[in-house]
């Protein structure tokens, strides 16, 4: 009994003391367990399994958090959309027509645009006052030239012309004027000197007339090669303003950026309005101007061949010399 029945008793106790301690450690695992479960199964019966349960309190803890935050996420960004509309309008302006621009625009821009609606302004004016001019012009040329052509005599060419105003009768005049002057000095010395001065007299007095017919066109050319620039001024400065605002603005929006730009782009718009008509318009006076002076170059050298067949007539006897007239 000594050793054997030593270690019974060792193996009961140790059988006792786990069976106590499993004994105490069971009452508070059930506790908790029995507690949440119990109004759960309460109600179904006992055929109820814990799958069936399990998804009920799960199906919307699923669908709560989805969509909690999904509808916070999608409201700031249709209400962030929906506030910048407004803004948006906010910042366009009011008027993007040519007129809207301008009373939009900075006050050098506008100072720019307004100088070159008067310089086409000009242009056209110049245009319709001397395109009349032109016309009325060459038509008196024309009549006096076909006047000279067809007289015999200077005096005949004088008669034709009469009073009537206008370079080519001035022609006649004047060189009758000087035959007259030196009618003294014909008895006595040729006709070279007398045909010098009538020439240098008609000479002076076509460059006269081309003078007038000309003058207003340098005006036209001067628009012309200067109206680009002024309007590249224009734009130069009102894109330097639209930079300004885009700093102080701190946004590279379109509709912010764009209106600036615009009004800038109108000056040189309005810089080439101004320029090409311009342009066109003094080419076409220059051809025309020409023309004019071509004319009265024909008026000019029939009245010097007056003046030299008067000269040779001298010679003939009065009676043929009035036959001639």
């Amino acid at each position: 009994m000594s050793w054997n029945g030593l270690f019974a008793a060792l193996a009961a106790s140790l059988i006792l003391s786990t069976g106590i301690a499993k004994a105490q450690e069971q009452p508070p695992i059930q506790a908790p367990v029995q507690q949440p479960v119990a109004p759960a199964v309460q109600a179904p019966a006992e055929q109820a399994s814990p799958a069936t349960i399990a998804p009920a309190p799960q199906a919307p803890a699923a669908w709560a958090p989805a969509t909690a935050p999904a509808d916070p996420a999608i409201q700031p960004a249709t209400s962030s959309v929906a506030g910048q509309e407004p803004s948006l309008t906010l910042t366009l302006p009011h008027d993007l027509s040519p007129w809207g621009m301008f009373m939009n625009a900075d006050i050098v821009v506008k100072a720019v645009m307004v100088g070159l609606a008067f310089a086409s302004l000009v242009t056209w004016t110049i245009w319709l006052a001397k395109s009349l001019e032109v016309f009325g012009g060459k038509l008196r040329a024309r009549r006096a030239a076909h006047a000279i052509g067809n007289a015999a005599t200077l005096m005949q060419a004088g008669r034709e012309l009469g009073h009537s105003g206008g370079p080519g009768a001035l022609l006649v005049r004047a060189a009758e004027e000087e035959r007259a002057l030196s009618a003294g000095a014909l008895d006595h010395a040729s006709g070279d000197g007398l045909k010098e001065r009538v020439a240098s007299r008609l000479s002076r007095i076509e460059a006269a007339a081309s003078r007038r017919m000309s003058r207003g066109t340098g005006l036209l050319a001067t628009i012309g090669s200067t109206a680009p620039f002024v309007g590249l001024f224009g734009t130069v400065w009102g894109i330097m303003n639209a930079f300004i605002g885009i700093s102080q603005a701190q946004t590279t929006n379109l509709a912010v950026v764009a209106p600036g730009i615009a009004e800038a782009l109108l000056a040189t718009a309005m810089g080439l309005v101004a320029a090409i008509p311009a342009v066109v318009i003094y080419n076409v006076f220059a051809r025309s101007i020409a023309g004019y002076r071509q004319i009265l170059a024909d008026a000019s050298a029939g009245v010097e061949r007056l003046v030299s067949r008067d000269l040779d007539f001298r010679t003939v006897p009065p009676a043929a010399a009035m036959a001639a007239e």
